[in-house]
């Protein structure tokens, strides 16, 4: 596995999920987005199980968005279904017009590869992240209020407190295999995809990208 290019899944996620579905903002949620990380695999398969929907990006946000409706999904196939193959079976493409017609997210999680117990997630796949974050700020899908929780292992928890830049979006809360830790967001969330920052080349191949700019009036 190339750990340049993915989120793996570590020993103990499914504690880190128990601790996860305890929480008032995953039992209060009807409508969330989940990264496409393989420790969010059970995750996926528990909110399948609940009849919890959800959108999850592809990989890179090459393809767009998939949604997935646990009613679709034939009993004892939730865990084949909560993995990317599954999710490639089981999901419908959906656009950010699409998405729109369904309503505001009222719940995000996401992996990282390291986050800082002030709420600042770095390595891989936290760039992607920020991206559908500035989307769905543009689209009204989320705000500042959005819950929005990390899930990573003990280990990838860093005491050190970091600075954000203006594009972090800062979690409310981590769960690891240890528990469950509390962020005290000293700052707000960025909202909108600030464009000056991206390469022409990732509008060119990001879709949704270009749908935003069409809907915006940009293109």
């Amino acid at each position: 596995m190339n750990f340049a290019e993915v989120i793996p899944d570590f020993d103990g996620s499914e504690t880190a999920t128990d601790h996860l579905v305890q929480d008032p903002a995953y039992q209060a949620s009807s409508f969330a987005f989940i990264t496409p990380d393989n420790c969010l695999v059970d995750l996926r398969r528990r909110m399948i199980e609940a009849g919890k929907p959800f959108v999850m990006s592809t990989y890179g946000i090459y393809r767009g968005f998939l949604y997935l409706d646990p009613a679709k999904v034939p009993p004892g196939a939730a865990l084949y279904a909560a993995w990317l193959d599954g999710m490639e079976h089981f999901g419908e493409p959906v656009t950010l017009e699409d998405i729109s017609k369904k309503g505001r997210f009222d719940y995000l999680v996401t992996g990282a590869s390291a986050v800082s117990k002030n709420g600042v997630r770095f390595g891989k796949g936290h760039g992607f992240f920020d991206l559908e974050w500035g989307m769905f700020t543009d689209l009204g899908f989320v705000d500042e209020t959005t819950p929005v929780h990390a899930v990573v292992h003990d280990i990838q928890l860093v005491e050190e407190q970091l600075q954000p830049s203006e594009t972090d979006i800062l979690v409310d809360k981590i769960f690891t295999p240890g528990g469950t830790h509390v962020v005290e967001r000293r700052a707000k969330r960025p909202s909108g995809v600030k464009w000056p920052l991206l390469d022409p080349k990732q509008i060119d191949e990001t879709p949704p990208l270009q749908e935003l700019q069409r809907l915006q009036g940009l293109a």
